[in-house]
C-alpha cells in the first residue's frame, strides 16, 4: 500500500508477525498472573491502535508514494532502532554484576546475523531506511557480543562460587558423601 514492488519486506514481516502471534497466544494461555496478562493485551492493543492511526493518517495525507514510503519508512527505522536497543538495558545489569547470565548469546548473535543480514539486503536495491536502522542494529549487536566476551569468563566464576556458598550453607544439598556419616551409619 505504501511503496511498490515490496514483495520481500511483506512476506518476511508477516511471517514476522504471525510467529509474533503465536508466542502472544502460548504467553496468555501459559501465563498464570491476571496483571501481566492485562498488560500485554494493553500494550498489544495500543501497538494495533497505532499502527492503524499510521496507516490511516499516511493513506489519506501523503498522497505520493516517495512521501509515503519517507514518512512511513522513517517511522519502521526508529522502530527497528528501538528493537536493536531493547537488549542494551541489559547492558548495565552485566557491567555492574561483571556477569552475563540474564544475556544470552544466542540472542545476541541472532540480532548480529539479523543485522549483518539486513544491512546487505538494503545495499542491493539501496534502502537508506533498511541501511540505517539495520547498520546502527549491527553495531548494538557487536556492542552486546563484546560485553559477552568480555565479562564470560568472570561469569562462569559467580556462578560457580554461588553454588559453592549455597553448598556451605545447606550441606544437605552437596554431592559428595562424608565418610564420617556413612560409617556411621553403618555400625
Amino acid at each position: 500500500m505504501v511503496h511498490p514492488n515490496s514483495t520481500l519486506l511483506l512476506t518476511i514481516n508477516g511471517a514476522g508477525v504471525a510467529i509474533e502471534v503465536v508466542y502472544l497466544t502460548l504467553f496468555l494461555i501459559f501465563c498464570h498472573e491476571k496483571k501481566k496478562r492485562l498488560m500485554v493485551l494493553l500494550i498489544v492493543l495500543a501497538e494495533l491502535i497505532s499502527v492503524a492511526a499510521l496507516a490511516a493518517l499516511t493513506l489519506t495525507l501523503v498522497h505520493a508514494t516517495q512521501r509515503r514510503s519517507m514518512v512511513v519508512g522513517i517511522i519502521g527505522m526508529l522502530f527497528n532502532i528501538m528493537m536493536y536497543a531493547a537488549p542494551l538495558s541489559v547492558m548495565k545489569l552485566v557491567i555492574r554484576t561483571k556477569s552475563v547470565e540474564y544475556m544470552p548469546f544466542s540472542l545476541s548473535l541472532a540480532s548480529l546475523v539479523n543485522g549483518v543480514s539486513w544491512t546487505t539486503y538494503a545495499f542491493l536495491p539501496f534502502d537508506p531506511f533498511l541501511a540505517v536502522s539495520n547498520g546502527v542494529g549491527t553495531m548494538f549487536s557487536i556492542a552486546q557480543l563484546l560485553l559477552y566476551g568480555t565479562y564470560y569468563k568472570s561469569t562462569k566464576r559467580i556462578i560457580a562460587a554461588r553454588k559453592e556458598t549455597k553448598m556451605e550453607m545447606h550441606p544437605s544439598l552437596s554431592s559428595e558423601v562424608d565418610p564420617k556419616k556413612t560409617a556411621g551409619a553403618a555400625l
